[in-house]
């Protein structure tokens, strides 16, 4: 399998669903939101980015599996698998904010090995394949250089349908709000994972998410010479509903900083 071209292929894809995002949400009718549980939305628009997604993977590859987000195809591929979130960021498309992104990871039995996230309102396309490095667009990117925490930005993302741990990361979000430059909260892991890719973030920290959630962002920072975990080092970041990603530099930092007040579901 060529990686490489496999990327840029992808690349065309996701541009391609990305325009169509874009184009319902300038005209969006709010009406037609759906409820999959409290406060998790979707749309005729995730359905239809999802259907398009998986139509042109399967041409890409067509030996792979699917684990996707709103179960357009989630047959199992004995070696391959496409992680697929067509619209990461609903709530933000559905309120006519412009950070959200299709996501799309590949992974090679328990590996991703290629992953793409598409922001379409700036046109941003960051991309990375296993030992191939990361772009944004056709530039190489790094992470941010910050070498400790004071001198970082971060990026969380907050619980919106399971409060059970809300006091415990409210804790661990007041620590890094008075140890950085400051949180964000864009509402996209998807983007916050290409942002600490390319230098913008420099780390970010959030739990309770699905694969499809993490899948292509977590190899762009990877490849990007940034470092990726669960809330301590070790674990499966992608199915295990948690993830750290840093600059590498800062990255113990914050897993002492989130080990001061997180208990987990062990609280």
């Amino acid at each position: 399998m060529n990686l490489n071209q496999l990327s840029q292929n992808l690349n065309i894809l996701a541009r391609s669903v990305g325009a169509f995002l874009k184009h319902e949400c300038e005209n969006f009718d709010v009406s037609k939101v759906e409820m999959k549980g409290f406060n998790n939305l979707v749309s005729y628009v995730d359905k239809e980015a999802e259907e398009q997604l998986v139509k042109g993977l399967r041409t890409l590859l067509p030996e792979a599996g699917f684990i996707t987000e709103e179960e357009t195809d989630n047959t199992k591929g004995d070696r391959y698998n496409w992680v697929v979130d067509p619209l990461d960021g609903t709530t933000n498309f559905t309120h006519g904010l412009p950070a959200y992104s299709v996501s799309v990871g590949l992974m090679d039995g328990d590996e991703v090995v290629l992953g793409v996230v598409y922001e379409p309102n700036r046109d941003e396309c960051f991309w990375a394949y296993k030992g191939g490095g990361a772009f944004c667009n056709d530039k190489q990117i790094n992470v941010s250089e910050a070498p400790a925490l004071k001198d970082s930005l971060i990026a969380t993302g907050f619980p919106y349908y399971d409060f059970g741990l809300t006091q415990q990361y409210l804790q661990v979000l007041g620590s890094f709000m008075g140890r950085s430059h400051g949180v964000r909260r864009l509402g996209s892991a998807a983007l916050d994972l290409a942002y600490v890719a390319i230098g913008r973030f420099e780390g970010f920290f959030e739990y309770n998410l699905n694969a499809w959630d993490v899948a292509g962002g977590a190899i762009i920072v990877r490849e990007a010479g940034g470092k990726v975990s669960k809330f301590s080092e070790g674990g499966d970041y992608i199915f295990g509903r948690e993830i750290v990603a840093s600059n590498s530099r800062i990255h113990q930092e914050m897993l002492d900083t989130i080990a001061e007040h997180w208990k987990g579901t062990d609280a």
